[in-house]
């Protein structure tokens, strides 16, 4: 079942967010980018992350949903509210994460139509869902494409 994120799931997305973040830096990059990724998860960033999902859901309480199963939380979805849609011009995929008991299974195909869900609800600049995903992370891009993604445009970074 996808319900949206209450008070006290927050133990339970957290965790669930350690494994997004550094499954990130595991399976899509060299031991530097493992590192960073897992250097910021500190109960600072804890705290300003929850906040901030906390901001999120008070303007729209179904812009982070979550996977329930019988012994807790299987996966979580985050798009970014409304109001944070002229970031891109268009919905905003900000994360969607499944532990990995749970892949294979339907949760991830629930969690996207959540997702897809909360974005036709949102009055957007342009009639699209976008999100980034790592050229190297095949599974989340065949997930992706399955559900129509395409390639638009590409994001670079520089350190600061």
């Amino acid at each position: 079942m996808v319900r949206p994120y209450m008070d006290a799931d927050s133990d339970d997305l957290w965790e669930l967010k350690r494994g997004f973040e550094t499954g990130l830096g595991e399976r899509t990059g060299d031991e530097s980018k493992q590192a960073a990724y897992e250097a910021k998860l500190d109960e600072a960033y804890r705290s300003d992350w929850l906040g901030w999902v906390d901001r999120c859901v008070t303007e729209n309480e179904r812009c982070v949903q979550v996977a329930e199963r019988e012994d807790g939380l299987a996966g979580y979805v985050f798009v970014l509210p409304e109001s944070m849609a002229f970031v891109w011009d268009a919905a905003v995929l900000n994360e969607i994460y499944v532990a990995p008991d749970f892949r294979g299974t339907s949760v991830a195909d629930d969690l996207m139509e959540a997702a897809l869900s909360v974005a036709r609800e949102q009055s957007l600049p342009l009639d699209r869902m976008v999100l980034d995903v790592d050229r190297q992370n095949e599974r989340a891009k065949a997930f992706y494409e399955r559900y129509g993604f395409e390639h638009w445009g590409e994001m670079v970074a520089r350190d600061l």
